[in-house]
């Protein structure tokens, strides 16, 4: 039986994958086998000896101690493209309302709702309020992964131009992006010649304030900029700046911040991206299953710190261990393998940076299985050690 602490509530049709014959939720256990989580802030949080996994029900996890699970052995799941439909429809929201003065004008008409003149009043003040079409004009989407694909095909659809950057665009993104979109060879290119600019790449500390004061100077003057990744990428000292300079027109925002309240030209909503019933149950779904066939049997898929590395269960028992990625860690392994005579079924072993991840399938185990995971231990540089029949 393999306890999870839920720290946020989480979709029921997720949590349901897990079978109540295997699993127990708990949002207050002390020393759960498995986190699942979705905005919480888990940095000042100690992680409990037992701790074997833990999977964020979204995209990004920089919510999570990372590194701190790396060096433990812990891998950490998330669901990516599991909220991409709802972040690109609010993305398409904020694109809209960047363009067309909606919210101001919304909130004007409020606060003339006892005129006697109504209509008079709206007729002679929604000249205040107009704002450009975007059809045919250019949107640049910085990131083409499942979000930025998503935004950029759309944008298509609308009658916009697209140019895009990605340096790091995998074979799936390629696949799904319409070849209509533009590449562009740097994030210079794409904030020179787009009139509306939209992020969608990934915040750590290589891309923290991406968008600072030097990218806000080649920007083309007037541009519209919109962030629905994450906060820390645009510097915001400098968007204030250009703001003030009418380098950019307008700012919208999904990571309210304190300086960013009061200025007309900044919408901040509070963190609306992935608040859809639909995404909620899809990345509850998608990290459930992820969580449950690693406890079970090993397997990772979609981990931001360990490499996929899946094996079909056959009914054998399985080792999973984790170690650095260094030579000679299979010749080692595997030395340890033959003291105890044990045929290898299966051996698969996958790297990802500084980590390498093995499942090992066995024909049997010896019965002395606890001197075998000891000696498997000792091995310099092996992380965690799983055994599972």
């Amino acid at each position: 039986m393999f306890t999870i602490r839920t720290l946020n509530n989480i979709a029921p049709t997720g949590l349901g994958k897990l079978s109540e014959k295997h699993f127990h939720i708990d949002n207050t256990a002390e020393n759960p086998d498995g986190i699942i989580l979705r905005s919480f802030d888990m940095h000042s949080m100690p992680l409990n000896d037992n701790l074997l996994a833990v999977a964020r029900a979204g995209a990004g996890t920089n919510n999570v101690p990372v590194d701190q699970c790396s060096r433990r052995g812990i891998p950490v799941f998330n669901a990516p493209g599991g909220n991409a439909n709802a972040v690109k429809e609010l993305v398409l929201t904020g694109l809209f309302i960047s363009s067309r003065r909606i919210v101001d004008g919304s909130a004007w008409v409020q606060t003339i709702c006892e005129s006697d003149a109504l209509e008079k009043d709206i007729e002679a003040g929604k000249k205040n309020f107009t704002g450009p079409e975007i059809l045919g004009k250019t949107l640049g989407v910085i990131g083409l992964g499942a979000i930025g694909v998503l935004v950029a095909n759309a944008a298509l659809d609308l009658g916009m131009d697209v140019v895009g950057y990605d340096p790091y665009l995998s074979l799936e993104s390629a696949w799904h992006l319409s070849p209509s979109v533009e590449k562009a060879d740097s994030i210079e290119d794409v904030v020179a010649k787009s009139d509306y600019i939209t992020l969608h790449i990934p915040l750590n500390d290589k891309t923290k304030h991406t968008y600072n004061e030097t990218l806000f100077s080649k920007t083309k003057r007037g541009a519209r900029l919109l962030n629905f990744a994450r906060g820390g990428l645009v510097d915001n000292d400098a968007l204030k700046e250009a703001l003030d300079q009418g380098i950019i027109s307008r700012y919208i925002t999904d990571f309210p911040e304190k300086e960013l309240l009061g200025n007309e030209n900044i919408i901040v909503t509070p963190h609306l991206g992935a608040s859809t019933p639909e995404s909620e149950e899809n990345c509850a779904i998608m990290v459930a299953e992820e969580l449950r066939d690693y406890l079970y049997y090993g397997n990772v898929k979609n981990s931001v710190n360990f490499p996929n590395c899946t094996v079909p269960y056959n009914g054998k028992p399985r080792i999973a261990v984790s170690h650095r990625n260094i030579v000679n860690m299979i010749g080692q392994l595997g030395a340890v393998f033959t003291k105890y005579s044990i045929n290898i079924d299966k051996l698969v072993n996958n790297s990802k940076g500084e980590l390498a991840y093995n499942i090992i399938v066995c024909d049997s185990l010896p019965e002395n299985e606890d001197e075998l995971i000891r000696d498997l231990y000792a091995i310099n540089s092996v992380i965690k050690v799983r055994l599972l029949k």
